[in-house]
């Protein structure tokens, strides 16, 4: 049986500004996202039958269809139906390191590396742009978690454009495991608070969102200041988040006194936290503080890095 192991990434943000609604109903975006060393495994496997199966060593993860890479990998059943006669089933294995339910977009990328496993072992020959366009259609996250590296990314999140690639900045991340933040209400919330200031224009939100090209971190980014890309740090919905879940603003205030840390912020919709740091050496020092000062172990704590590609064939 032919197969594939494949590694996907997580992704943080690095900025994320609401700029308006848009007329599908999600919100118009800009950000700039950026790939980490903490990975899942993708086991891709061909099977003797035509069903697709997922398997994975996490409990809160489902294994039905409500499972983004079965998604991903229905998607591919339907439009090659005709590779998906002649190869058969899929069975594919998630071997889960990222936190669920953390803003890192776990599931995207599990995703993402669905649709490379299976171009890959049905030959389809398609590039990382038509991969790409077809995630889209699965998750806004799932377009960028395929390629990866860093990226400026506008719309719904979708319309990457990509920015010089940041390798060996050195991060510690917390989250805590029994705690959820949900993704629609963060959103919705927002809106309910900020809608007032939302641009209404479709041509000033497409402005508003290519705004963010000429902006401070963006030269941060392409100097590789790592001084001044953690100083200019930037997540709108921090502010519904943050006081809705006191522990999450309690690790990002712990985080900002720690020796070291040269900025931190919550990822995505959260509650994921992160802190850049100096090195290696000094992000083993914060995660040890944070540990003594959190003693909880439902608070998970990694030590990881920036890198600069995403879906890639396992070693």
């Amino acid at each position: 049986m032919r197969s594939y192991s494949l590694i996907a990434p997580a992704k943080i943000n690095l900025y994320l500004e609401i700029i308006g609604d848009r007329s599908d109903g999600y919100h118009e975006l800009a950000m700039i996202l950026q790939s980490i060393d903490l990975a899942d495994q993708i086991d891709i496997q061909a099977a003797s039958t035509d069903t697709i199966r997922v398997h994975c060593n996490h409990p809160q993860v489902p294994t039905d269809s409500s499972n983004l890479a079965y998604r991903a990998a229905a998607l591919m059943a339907t439009k090659f139906a005709d590779a998906f006669r002649n190869f058969g089933g899929i069975d594919i294995t998630i071997k889960k390191r990222i936190p669920v339910a953390a803003g890192l977009a776990g599931g995207s990328t599990n995703a993402a590396a669905v649709l490379v496993g299976i171009n890959l072992l049905w030959n389809l020959g398609l590039t990382f742009a038509e991969l790409e366009e077809l995630g889209a259609t699965l998750g806004s996250d799932v377009p960028f978690c395929i390629s990866g590296g860093t990226a400026i990314a506008t719309g719904r999140g979708e319309q990457l454009s990509p920015l010089s690639s940041l390798d060996h900045i050195h991060i510690v991340l917390a989250k805590y495991r029994s705690l959820e933040v949900s993704t629609p209400w963060a959103y919705n919330t927002y809106r309910q608070e900020f809608g007032g200031t939302y641009i209404r224009d479709t041509a000033n939100l497409a402005d508003r969102a290519n705004a963010v090209h000429s902006g401070e971190i963006v030269k941060a980014i392409v100097n590789k200041n790592t001084v001044e890309i953690a100083q200019k740090l930037h997540n709108d919905l921090e502010k519904v988040v943050l006081p809705a879940y006191p522990q999450v603003l309690h690790l990002r205030e712990l985080f900002a006194t720690q020796p070291g840390v040269l900025g931190t912020m919550m990822s995505g919709s959260g509650p994921s936290v992160f802190a850049i740091v100096e090195s290696a050496e000094q992000a083993e020092i914060v995660k040890l503080k944070i540990r003594e000062a959190i003693p909880d172990q439902d608070l998970e704590l990694f030590v990881t890095r920036t890198i600069t590609h995403g879906i890639k064939i396992a070693p």
